[in-house]
């Protein structure tokens, strides 16, 4: 893996590595969930620790002698142990998609550097699977000597790994993955490792990029109008749209011609069923440069945040993707 921005090849992202390596070869897997079912199953927990998917991925305290020794080693050198009354808790968490696992932080997600993973996550990589099958059915979109594809905000790496295990065997192609949080630019670097996914790490906000050229623009922005403005989970004004149409607007110029963007986010919706996600962007589609398609990819997800004085009037968030197709 290729870093760029200041970044450099580090003791911690091979110790992140050889983690998830054991895990890997234990035959870890875990599927994570909401907040709410995570509350739900903490609220049930009886005091007992039973193995490994209890650590990284319900983050369930466990004493010292509990992991495996080299298990143990890792995380500490890594300093991914927290301990507190003769208990330790993990720093992380680990999740399954498909084949891969992948680093995110610890439940529950409240530091400004957290590195998210859930739900969203899944919805995210089946609608990249499903629209590269689409569009590699419909158009020579596949066809290029060096497909390059670009993921916006990557944190874990899941988007990117996700294109990149779809794409058809023989493709050739370079993957940028994007981030401004360092954390889970160390967490998608050990990721890829793993994965065996070469690819460059850009530590810098995407609005600096320039170079354009990109066949695959993806992207699982932060779509939550969160008060406290956390990094992995604020999607800024306008209910969280504000973010998702910066980034929108900002890759299409970064497309090739017939390259093509997939943007998953979240949209507040009221009875009156207009997208202003598509009110914002449909002034640049009217150019005649793109084409477009839109789908309700689920129509009620984190209705907790309808409580939230930020989503006053609002009937439901919708989690939605929308492909844009630069026209040659």
């Amino acid at each position: 893996t290729a870093n760029e921005g200041g970044m450099s090849e580090n003791k911690n992202i091979f110790l992140l590595q050889q983690l998830l390596q054991v895990l890997a070869l234990q035959g870890y897997r875990f599927i994570t969930v909401t907040p709410i079912t995570h509350r739900r199953f903490l609220a049930r927990y009886d005091g007992t620790t039973k193995n490994l998917r209890d650590v990284f991925g319900w983050s369930l305290p466990f004493k010292a002698n509990f992991l495996p020794p080299l298990i143990f080693d890792l995380m500490s050198q890594a300093n991914l142990i927290i301990q507190s009354n003769g208990f330790c808790h993990s720093k992380i968490r680990v999740s399954s998609l498909n084949r891969d696992l992948f680093l995110h932080s610890c439940f529950p997600t409240n530091q400004e550097q957290s590195v998210f993973f859930g739900p969203d996550t899944y919805r995210f990589a089946s609608f990249i699977q499903h629209s590269l099958k689409t569009l590699q059915v419909e158009t020579e979109f596949l066809l290029q000597d060096q497909f390059k594809i670009l993921d916006v905000g990557c944190g874990s790496g899941a988007g990117g790994i996700t294109a990149v295990r779809a794409l058809p065997n023989q493709q050739k192609y370079a993957l940028t993955l994007n981030d401004v949080n360092p954390v889970a630019v160390d967490y998608a670097a050990a990721c890829l490792q793993v994965a065996d996914v070469p690819a460059t790490l850009l530590l810098e906000d995407f609005f600096n990029i320039r170079n354009s050229g990109f066949n695959l623009i993806i992207s699982n922005p932060p779509f939550i109008q969160d008060p406290d403005r956390r990094l992995y989970r604020d999607g800024g004004a306008h209910h969280g749209l504000e973010l998702s149409v910066r980034i929108a607007k900002h890759a299409l110029d970064l497309l090739a011609p017939g390259g093509c963007m997939l943007l998953y986010t979240g949209v507040a919706m009221t009875s009156d069923e207009k997208n202003p996600l598509l009110a914002e962007l449909m002034p640049h589609f009217s150019s005649g440069n793109f084409r477009w398609f839109f789908e309700e990819i689920d129509p009620d997800i984190f209705s907790e945040e309808l409580d939230q004085p930020e989503y006053e009037g609002m009937d439901r968030i919708a989690a939605i993707g929308l492909k844009i197709v630069r026209l040659g």
